[in-house]
């Protein structure tokens, strides 16, 4: 009878062992997919401030073209804002997504990290035209606000018992009905479009941070060598990337002060 109860004893304590080691690998796990997505969003802030920062001027002498909110731009401004490079900087991200999603798993973890940053970068070249419409103040306030309802949001798809699977097709949907009329709203300029564009797109984001929270958790398998877990945390750190960076972008729209 002792021996059993021994036995027992020993299984429990080798399954709590198990146990223990599979939280401590998916919380360092995680972590990499939270600290790649930081220095991304970092990366992405720094090259949209530096970039407006070289696209204007205060100087009439210096200035060579003028938007019609009196702001004054250099050449590298003009070619940024005004000229039809200004199409290829937009659509360079989209580009990049593309490019590292279908070529990431021949990748190694050092390429694939560059290739984000990169991406990183470019995303910041595209939206350094915020500075030129909302003032700073108001951009400051809204990210903060973002990075709150982002925490709260993915803390929750983390923890959570609920099964969200279901959510990710009508997420989908809702993704590409937004991107639909995105795309129309640039020939038809309608603010009232754009209004609900915002207020569908910030519950889509909302939604799309918990799901791909979840997501990314139960991609974690303690037995991927560190390669394979190298390349998950990337592509976790970009889907969660592009949540915030949308639902940021989406409530600029809203709540952002106009220049």
């Amino acid at each position: 009878m002792a021996g059993f109860d021994n036995r027992n004893y020993a299984d429990i304590a080798g399954s709590r062992t198990q146990a223990h080691e599979i939280d401590a690998g998916l919380r360092s796990y995680m972590l990499s997919v939270y600290n790649y997505m930081a220095i991304g969003l970092a990366i992405t802030g720094v090259v949209a401030y530096g970039f407006f920062m070289m696209a204007v001027t205060q100087d009439p002498g210096a200035a060579v073209a003028k938007l019609a909110n009196g702001t004054m731009l250099t050449e590298f401004g003009r070619l940024l804002f005004v000229s039809p490079l200004k199409w290829v900087v937009m659509l360079a991200p989209l580009g990049m997504v593309f490019l590292l999603s279908a070529r990431i798993n021949k990748m190694s973890v050092s390429g694939a990290q560059l290739s984000f940053w990169v991406f990183a970068a470019l995303m910041g070249a595209s939206l350094s035209s915020i500075f030129l419409v909302y003032t700073h103040g108001s951009i400051a306030r809204v990210f903060f606000i973002t990075a709150a309802s982002f925490g709260a949001l993915s803390l929750w798809g983390y923890t959570t018992k609920k099964d969200i699977s279901g959510w990710g097709s009508f997420l989908f949907m809702g993704l590409i009905g937004i991107i639909i009329a995105s795309l129309v709203n640039l020939f038809l300029q309608s603010s009232a479009l754009q209004f609900a564009v915002s207020v569908i797109g910030v519950l889509v984001f909302a939604g799309l941070t918990a799901y791909d929270t979840q997501k990314i958790k139960e991609m974690y398998y303690e037995l991927d060598n560190s390669d394979v877990m190298g390349r998950k945390a990337i592509m976790g750190a970009l889907s969660l990337y592009l949540d915030f960076i949308n639902l940021f972008v989406m409530l600029l729209s809203l709540f952002g002060n106009r220049d």
